[in-house]
């Protein structure tokens, strides 16, 4: 005869927030710097196209908006 209890709801529950709450907590800083990098990225590709293509017009056509 096994001794063992099986999984309860309340276990679940209770593990289904704390996942959530750990994923939050980490999600968060890694989201807004993800976020940051890519901002950044694009902001210098457009900046450096705008720099490439000076004098022309219909600059955001060509190299898109900053924003």
């Amino acid at each position: 005869m096994s001794t063992e209890k099986g999984i309860r709801r309340k276990d679940l529950i209770t593990s289904l927030i704390t996942g959530l709450a750990i994923g939050l907590v980490a999600g968060t800083p890694i989201g807004w710097f993800a976020h940051r990098f890519y901002n950044q990225q694009r902001t210098a590709q457009v900046l450096l196209c705008r720099q490439k293509h000076v004098g022309e017009v219909n600059l955001d056509a060509i190299c898109g908006s900053l924003y």
